[in-house]
């Protein structure tokens, strides 16, 4: 069984996303200490203050609970126009409020994105960098993972099809669960 619950943010709503699929390849690179699950992020409203009341909507609730119930975050951003999704945006808007009360704090995570482009997604992820530094997300810094996508990067099985693809990318996902060991296991002991 799981030790840890590190929760997949996918920036994406595309039904045959590709952020989706590097995402779950990268999850599958687990230890078996480490869990992978998922955010859903999809189903929220727009972020409007007027909704952000006692009794938020129940997506935006469910989002927040989840979010401060995780162990620790792998965020998987396409890139529109170098910046992150609407739908990325939305929920770390979302799970920041009201102020004073951000799920978000404190927690451990990395980043990685994929794209069709030879810069893959770096110029979204330093912008989702920035932004999660103002919200107390505790990034690692390395190894940085800008992932070009390729008809043939991810197999019919949902791994890495090439091996050496697997080990680089099998080497972000242990320096991110080491840091969770380290952040998570140090706010469970405290």
């Amino acid at each position: 069984m799981a030790r840890f619950n590190i929760r997949l943010v996918v920036g994406s709503n595309r039904k045959d996303s590709i952020n989706r699929k590097v995402g779950h390849a990268l999850a599958a690179l687990a230890r078996e200490d480490f869990a992978f699950e998922e955010l859903r992020i999809d189903d929220l409203p727009l972020y409007n203050q007027d909704l952000d009341t006692d009794t938020p909507p129940e997506s935006v609730a469910r989002l927040r609970a989840e979010v401060r119930a995780a162990d620790g975050f792998l965020f998987v951003t396409p890139e529109y126009n170098r910046q992150p999704t609407p739908v990325l945006l939305n929920a770390l808007h979302w799970a920041s409020r009201p102020y004073g009360k951000n799920s978000w704090a404190g927690k451990p995570g990395a980043i990685t994105g994929s794209s069709s482009s030879g810069v893959a997604t770096g110029g979204a992820q330093s912008n989702l960098r920035n932004l999660l530094g103002v919200l107390d997300v505790r990034l690692i810094g390395q190894p940085e993972a800008y992932i070009q996508f390729t008809d043939d990067l991810v197999g019919a099985d949902g791994a890495f099809a090439d091996e050496k693809v697997r080990a680089f990318h099998a080497k972000k996902i242990r320096a991110l669960e080491d840091w969770v060991a380290l952040v998570s296991g140090a706010a469970r002991a405290a």
